[in-house]
């Protein structure tokens, strides 16, 4: 006789709502009448956890069985340093399929659901889009059901919390754990020892081969806290697996007993420091040697629980390679190839050859960045002194790989010394990137163009020794989070007229050309969109006190603040409509609201700066009723994935005018075009993919291609011609240089102004023309309501491309050579088939 489903189990509003309250009152021993939402909030949250364990469990108990039957998992394991994975309450029930459920059984309980997701802390676990790159594979490699883990660090505090005060970005403290992390589990037992330090030795080993003996002198221990990630209605359910941090004796008696009170507690204190924050500031040598502690941490942890799953699943160490694909997420974790090979050859005794074997089969690196200075470098004294064994092992690389390379360019010297993992000019440096190329099989780039500029700039020589290895991978954005989560009246709107396929086959919004021509769902188009405009409206006037029209076009740039992405360059055009309206106060001009948003790196202080020159003109427009009728500016302090999800449906236009040649992909632009934004931008990443997608015709394109600023810079681009030949842009910065925006203080904007008028690295003088007249182009295109729904219908329904499914499969298919996995329901009342709990892989 079939027995009822359990509270822990079952989705039915009675059992989740029996669900939630016994949390609050068991797990978290709060009295409901008197329980604050907070306390709601987490209730929630654990009893959709339950249904979470539920999946995840069964997944584990599913990969054991294949793999210790049929050998047929491979596993994918993503390395990265940041997975910024956002709020995890929506997407889940979203991927469970149980959100009316629960907002009926907490409605039931006397709350609503969307103050307790209002409750959720952002977890600070990355920095920008990699992060959130990271996060979203992980979604689309469990919605199309791959076994993976994901490989990171469990951040204490991440990254900061952005305030400002007086127009100036200030640091707070992130946090995001001080009321502990609902969906993320301890495994005690999945403990690890990292070692620092000390010395190599040589020695003989039984069968008389000389080994190497690593005598380290600290050591810290690493525990997993693991987070489940279900994929969208599937029974998959895979982990984001953390690294914490602790000392290997928290407490020491002896040094207690006699008096030594901080150094009985000095070895936790200093251990835990490790995973304490997100990014140290590296500009000190202590901040330097945090870093790559950290690094070295969890691709150490990683690889140790790797090998260990491979012995609970009764396979050989010559198995490895085939039944793990490793990719490293940018240069950070490159550090694990010269580790997997210490452990297969000093811990395993493996052959150099064999170990050999297995890494290079094992690893494949991704590379985000064109700018030369992004791919990081290690100081030789410093990594001597933090990881002594793995300089040998690096040394003993490069030379066996400069042998190879001098096969190939015997005569070429310059080439040879371009190629080293070891940079000898100054003082030396390992070179990580290096590093990554030389012991990974594939090395792919994140946009058509980024990946073919690596071919002929930062990778150029390893492409050329080996081409075989390179492919493009353009990045993806899941669909699920970034439309049917963030954008509920879309994505209903959608569903209504094409089914709901395209939640995973976003190749199925095509059919949405078909409705652009029909007037009834263009005004049920635009009603949406300004619906989402008056909501993200109301949520910057609560932050900062600004108010907007949703009638107004909404031109938003939102990302990292950087001199590359060049937030300064729409800053100019902002003050060119604010000066023809001061000379003209009759003028009427297109209304527009400009909405920024993004961090600046702590020590970044130019960053810092146009931060600081946008408030200081929001300042001047905002209150200027000869402007303020026509012009508003506002900036969204500590963006996040939180508040993107409020801010990517709400824009009319995306901003995306990086200098040509130096964003690698980006993906808050493919965010933007997938809710119907139109864009504004320069041929650099996956701009150019969008063009194409969207059609030319679509997308407002402006600036000097790569080539062109290649061209310019190397004929002596001099930005002081720019002034002399246009004094509109003239105007403009000297309105800047006397004070006019920053009460008569000449001195706060005198470095930005220098360094624009003197270096200009990024050509903001020489695309400035060309970006004014663009954007007067598009306040014309903005007059035809009609035209304006029509074309933000098209983007969407051409945006299919840009989904982290369609680069999930190339991944799988071109450079891990994976297939899915399909994970069967498992039946509630009887459970799962038991086994043997040393055999779980994953718990």
């Amino acid at each position: 006789m079939t027995k009822p489903k359990t509270n822990r189990t079952s989705m039915d509003v009675t059992a989740l709502k029996q669900g939630i309250l016994e949390h609050l009152v068991y797990t978290l021993g709060q009295i409901p009448e008197v329980a604050s939402k907070h306390c709601y909030y987490k209730a929630v949250g654990l009893a959709v956890r339950d249904r979470l364990q539920h999946h995840w469990n069964n997944t584990t108990q599913t990969y054991i069985a294949e793999a210790r039957i049929k050998n047929r998992v491979k596993m994918v394991c993503y390395f990265s340093a940041e997975f910024l994975i956002g709020p995890q309450l929506g997407s889940s029930l979203i991927n469970l399929g149980i959100e009316k459920d629960v907002r009926a059984a907490v409605a039931e309980l006397g709350f609503n659901l969307d103050e307790l997701l209002e409750q959720e802390e952002e977890p600070g676990l990355g920095n920008g889009g990699l992060g959130r790159l990271a996060a979203c594979y992980l979604d689309s490699l469990a919605t199309l059901e791959y076994p993976a883990i994901g490989y990171g660090i469990r951040y204490e505090f991440g990254i900061f919390d952005q305030a400002i005060d007086n127009g100036w970005q200030v640091e707070i403290t992130d946090k995001w754990l001080l009321y502990g992390n609902t969906w993320e589990i301890a495994k005690f037992n999945t403990v690890y020892y990292v070692n620092f330090g000390g010395y190599t030795e040589k020695y003989h080993d039984e069968r008389g081969a000389l080994r190497t003996r690593w005598i380290p002198n600290r050591a810290v221990r690493g525990v997993a806290y693991d987070t489940p990630v279900l994929g969208y209605r599937v029974n998959t359910c895979n982990t984001l697996r953390l690294w914490s941090a602790e000392a290997c004796e928290s407490f020491d008696f002896q040094a207690f007993n006699t008096g030594d009170y901080y150094q009985a507690v000095n070895d936790k204190v200093m251990s835990e420091t490790l995973t304490k924050v997100l990014y140290p500031n590296d500009e000190p040598e202590a901040g330097k040697k945090l870093r790559l502690m950290q690094q070295y941490f969890f691709v150490s942890c990683s690889l140790q629980n790797m090998l260990e799953l491979l012995k609970l699943a009764g396979e050989p160490l010559a198995h490895f390679s085939d039944r793990f694909a490793a990719q490293l997420n940018d240069t950070h974790p490159s550090i694990a190839v010269a580790e997997l090979m210490r452990l297969l050859l000093d811990e395993h005794q493996l052959t150099w050859d064999a170990a050999w074997h297995i890494t290079f089969h094992t690893f494949a690196y991704t590379n985000h960045t064109l700018l030369p200075e992004a791919l990081e470098t290690w100081s030789l004294p410093l990594f001597a002194e933090l990881l002594p064994r793995h300089l040998e092992i690096i040394y003993e690389i490069n030379a066996r790989f400069l042998q190879e390379a001098r096969h190939r360019y015997a005569d070429d010297e310059a080439r040879i010394a371009r190629l080293s993992l070891i940079d000898e000019t100054g003082s030396k440096r390992i070179r990580m990137a290096h590093l990554a190329c030389v012991g990974s099989h594939a090395i792919n780039g994140v946009a058509e163009l980024h990946s073919e500029l690596l071919k002929t700039s930062v990778l150029k020589d390893f492409y050329a020794l080996y081409p075989e290895r390179f492919s493009n991978k353009t990045n993806g954005i899941t669909p699920r989070r970034f439309m049917l989560l963030a954008n509920p009246k879309l994505s209903d709107l959608v569903t209504r007229f094409i089914g709901s396929d395209w939640v995973t086959k976003t190749d199925e919004l095509k059919k949405l050309e078909a409705h652009a021509d029909n007037y009834a769902f263009r005004q049920e188009w635009h009603a949406v969109k300004r619906a989402n405009k008056q909501r993200l409206a109301d949520y910057i006037h609560q932050q900062t006190g600004v108010k907007l029209n949703p009638d107004w076009l909404f031109t938003i740039q939102v990302k990292r603040i950087h001199e590359y992405k060049r937030q300064h360059l729409n800053v100019l055009h902002i003050i060119t409509l604010y000066c023809r309206l001061k000379r003209n106060p009759d003028l009427h001009i297109t209304p527009q609201a400009f909405i920024f948003g993004g961090k600046a790196a702590p020590s970044y202080m130019m960053a810092k700066r146009i931060i600081k020159l946008i408030h200081a003109v929001a300042e001047v427009i905002n209150n200027d009723p000869d402007v303020n009728r026509y012009l508003r500016v506002a900036f969204v302090p500590d963006f996040n994935v939180k508040n993107g999800q409020l801010i990517y449906p709400a824009a009319d236009l995306s901003v995306q005018i990086s200098t040509a040649g130096k964003e690698a992909s980006g993906t808050g632009n493919m965010k933007f075009t997938l809710n119907g934004a139109l864009t504004v931008g320069t041929l650099d990443g996956a701009n150019v993919e969008i063009r194409t997608e969207v059609g030319e015709e679509n997308f407002f394109l402006f600036g000097l291609t790569e080539a062109e600023v290649v061209k310019t810079q190397r004929a002596g681009y001099c930005p002081a011609d720019y002034l002399h030949t246009n004094p509109q842009l003239a105007e403009i910065i000297e309105l800047i240089a006397s004070g006019h925006f920053s009460h008569g203080n000449t001195e706060v904007f005198r470095p930005l102004v220098d360094n624009l008028c003197h270096h200009d690295p990024y050509l903001v003088f020489a695309d400035y023309a060309d970006y004014v007249a663009c954007q007067d182009n598009i306040t014309a295109v903005w007059q035809d309501t009609e035209r304006w729904t029509r074309l933000s219908i098209l983007n969407t329904a051409r945006a299919g491309k840009f989904s982290s499914d369609r680069a999930i499969r190339e991944y799988c298919r071109d450079i891990w050579t994976t297939r899915p996995l399909p994970i069967k329901p498992c039946d509630e009342t009887s459970g799962c088939s038991v086994i043997d709990r040393s055999r779980l892989w994953l718990a």
